[in-house]
């Protein structure tokens, strides 16, 4: 029996498979002792298939930050704890459904690739640990506790989601088109800023609140936070920017030997409400692409210029772009919320016109032949040019290296637009580039 027969088949299958489904298939494709089986095909003991259907048929909650902040201020009293942990309970279990939907709408053949179907068997474990708790209101400290732990063991769990997917699906290209794997991981990584925050939050406001602490944070050092979980009530993005220049700048003199200065006017003192991990990833890939570019062209010694300008409180900034992929995972901001603009300008060359409109593309980097080297790919293969899921799936291997940093410029877009925001590229070819990224925070 041919090892192409089974496959192709599979490669056919697009429609939702249930779990039932997958496992027969699966059972089928590997039957031929010539069919090298995959190490870690998907699981489908833990959950019924109309638990997830159930789940997966209701709609998203739109998440906002007053979402986030609404049960107060740390420490916070019992009840106000109890509310927050049922609170996540109440938009966790939906949104791990519609994304272990997502990945069964995939190709069988991509779903059954062993990075892939680790992630998918992820998402299964974390919906099978959830489900208990919907049975009932969290009403004593045991079960807060308990359910805390389980936040705390999905967070752990899906921290390396993305670079494994990426992974998967460089391996898995020939069976899946670039422009469908660009709408999946832009979906995916738009619900996952969402439910790592909804668990990350509660899991900040467990930690900081009185009943589990006996008396170790006194409420006159709560007093003086401006944090209300993960949130900073009064981040300072001239603070970021700082932090990151420092960070990005050590990496750029440790491979160019040279490193470009940075200079920060406008209005530094601005303040707002945002997710200060959120911003420390967009500013990062925004400085490390300023910086690469400062260097590379020989104008090290030309300052990188970050402009900060708060808008007045009453003026609506539209957001810069709208996600259409999904539309349901956060809330139009309204015309109240004060926003903060930041320009990054820098004397790098530009971007030239045939680079530009790929800019955003997951299936794009200029970095390709330095990636495929650090990953073992040849650009020169028959599969075209590595992309930017060779930047994911290499994320880590080499610390030193500019290009396999992070996710790239999508998902710094992802950040900004999921709470309201943005970012717009401004490119004169031959001279430099000047980014805006637009953010909103909460109001006063």
């Amino acid at each position: 029996m041919s090892l192409r027969h089974p496959i192709k088949r599979l490669r056919s299958a697009r429609a939702s498979w249930s779990g039932k489904q997958m496992q027969r298939a699966y059972a089928i494709s590997t039957s031929d002792t010539t069919l090298q089986s995959w190490p870690h095909q998907p699981q489908f003991g833990n959950i019924h298939d109309d638990q997830v259907a159930r789940l997966a048929a209701q709609p998203l909650h739109p998440l906002t930050l007053a979402d986030l902040v609404r049960h107060g201020r740390p420490p916070l009293s019992t009840e106000a704890l109890f509310s927050s942990a049922n609170f996540t309970l109440s938009l966790l279990p939906i949104r791990l459904a519609h994304r272990i939907q997502s990945l069964r709408n995939l190709p069988f053949i991509v779903v059954s690739n062993p990075h892939i179907a680790q992630i998918y068997n992820n998402y299964v474990h974390s919906l099978s640990t959830l489900l208990p708790y919907q049975e009932r209101r969290i009403s004593n400290l045991d079960d807060e506790i308990q359910f805390t732990e389980v936040m705390a063991d999905l967070v752990q769990t899906h921290s390396n989601t993305i670079p494994i997917l990426a992974r998967g699906f460089l391996e898995c290209r020939k069976y899946i088109s670039s422009g469908n794997v660009t709408r999946f991981l832009d979906e995916h990584l738009r619900a996952r800023i969402g439910t790592r925050l909804i668990a990350e939050q509660h899991i900040a406001l467990h930690l900081s609140s009185q009943p589990h602490n006996s008396g170790a944070v006194t409420p006159q050092e709560h007093d003086q936070s401006s944090y209300v979980g993960v949130i900073d009530t009064a981040l300072r993005p001239a603070d970021i920017v700082l932090q990151c220049e420092g960070f990005v700048g050590e990496i750029c003199e440790l491979k160019y030997g040279v490193r470009p200065a940075v200079v920060i006017n406008g209005q530094p003192d601005t303040r707002m409400t945002h997710v200060p991990r959120h911003l420390e990833y967009i500013i990062t890939e925004l400085l490390k692409n300023a910086f690469r570019a400062t260097v590379e062209s020989g104008k090290e010694r030309e300052p990188i210029e970050v402009t900060i300008a708060a808008a007045p409180d009453d003026e609506y900034i539209a957001p810069l772009a709208t996600n259409a992929f999904d539309g349901n995972s956060h809330a139009p901001v309204r015309s109240s919320t004060p926003g903060v603009t930041i320009r990054f300008r820098d004397r790098g060359g530009g971007i030239s016109p045939q680079v530009l409109p790929s800019i955003w593309a997951y299936s794009f980097t200029t970095f390709a032949d330095e990636i495929s080297a650090d990953i073992g790919i040849n650009s020169n293969s028959g599969n075209g040019n590595a992309d930017a899921l060779n930047a994911i799936s290499g994320a880590g291997g080499n610390s030193s290296s500019l290009a396999g940093l992070g996710y790239g410029l999508p998902l710094g877009r992802a950040y900004a637009e999921y709470f309201g925001g943005g970012i717009q590229v401004q490119s004169l070819w031959g001279w430099g580039t000047d980014v805006y990224l637009k953010l909103k925070g909460l109001g006063k």
